[in-house]
């Protein structure tokens, strides 16, 4: 190998040996002002670490199952100018995808993707983001995920989930649901949807809430919750039990003193139909824990514990009336 193409080789190793360490979570400001250093340190530095964030970026185009395929297929080497050729090619091929359709805009590979996930009733998953960041999915979940190269967006159609981010102060990642939206960089919390607006719960970290009405937004810490109301209003921060609330994720209902309205809304969320509570007990309060996918184990114990009793209607609903 000749001296030009060892230093070719050893810039290329560089460039890949940034990339990755770039893209890993938490990285020290130490080592980032190292990559600053080594990339202003030569032009070449800079056009082989540009060339990978292309290559990151067009990605993103080729479907999955094509990528499948490439993964599996026997790699063959190609000499380096060959190399050079196929990559300028495949670039000018990505950009060509938005230009062909008469975009005006400048190419934006990150916001072309997206995902959409949907759980039913009784499920619970778990899928990881493109970030590499996770959500936990409760059952008769529906969210949407965007992607551009200033956020991630994420927006809670109905249901709840758990979110756990990988921090990125370049992309802020926000959570829209109904009248609320929760920014974050990196953190772990969970948002509910629900008919009167959406609930932060916060497990670690820090998150920013906002509601529709325009007013600032409110910072919460680990351990503090909010709820946004329908009308967007934003109502004070509280200390919560977020075990308790994210209890579901081990298939468990936890009530801590809550009212009897408050434990019928939670538990028709797991029952095929709605279980109601009449007005003159809706205000009893309960403290146990029952298990999510046995609601009707829940119903039968009532009785046994407070003074009222369930009645079923026809059509398969149920109601929790006095005693």
């Amino acid at each position: 190998m000749t001296p030009a193409r060892s230093a070719e080789c050893q810039v290329r190793d560089e460039a890949a040996y940034w990339f990755s360490r770039n893209r890993a979570p938490g990285q020290a400001a130490e080592e980032r002002q190292r990559f600053e250093a080594w990339l202003a340190a030569d032009a070449s530095h800079q056009a082989e670490y540009r060339l990978l964030e292309q290559l990151w970026r067009a990605a993103d185009l080729i479907p999955e199952q094509r990528l499948r395929e490439l993964c599996a297929a026997k790699a063959q080497p190609l000499p380096a100018p060959a190399r050079r050729r196929f990559l300028q090619g495949a670039l000018a091929a990505a950009a060509s995808v938005v230009l062909a359709g008469g975009a005006s805009y400048v190419f934006d590979p990150f916001s072309l993707r997206g995902e959409t996930y949907v759980t039913q009733l009784g499920e619970r998953r778990q899928v990881t983001l493109a970030d590499g960041s996770t959500l936990d999915l409760n059952g008769r979940t529906h969210v949407s995920v965007s992607y551009t190269a200033d956020r991630r967006l994420v927006r809670l159609e109905s249901g709840e989930a758990l979110f756990s981010v990988t921090p990125d102060k370049a992309r802020p990642f926000l959570v829209e649901a109904g009248p609320g939206r929760v920014t974050v960089t990196g953190t772990r919390f969970n948002v509910r949807r629900e008919a009167r607006g959406m609930r932060v719960a916060v497990a670690s970290g820090h998150v920013r809430v906002a509601g529709e009405q325009g007013e600032a937004s409110r910072p919460l810490l680990a351990g503090d919750g909010v709820q946004v109301a329908a009308d967007g209003q934003v109502g004070p921060v509280r200390r919560v039990d977020v075990a308790a609330i994210t209890a579901w994720r081990q298939g468990k209902l936890v009530f801590n003193d809550a009212p009897l309205a408050e434990v019928a809304e939670e538990v028709s969320r797991y029952r095929e139909k709605p279980l109601r509570v009449a007005a003159d007990v809706a205000s009893l309060r309960l403290s146990s824990v029952f298990r999510a996918d046995d609601t009707d184990a829940l119903l039968a114990a009532l009785p046994r514990i407070l003074p009222v009793r369930v009645r079923t209607h026809p059509d398969g609903s149920s109601e929790i009336i006095s005693f």
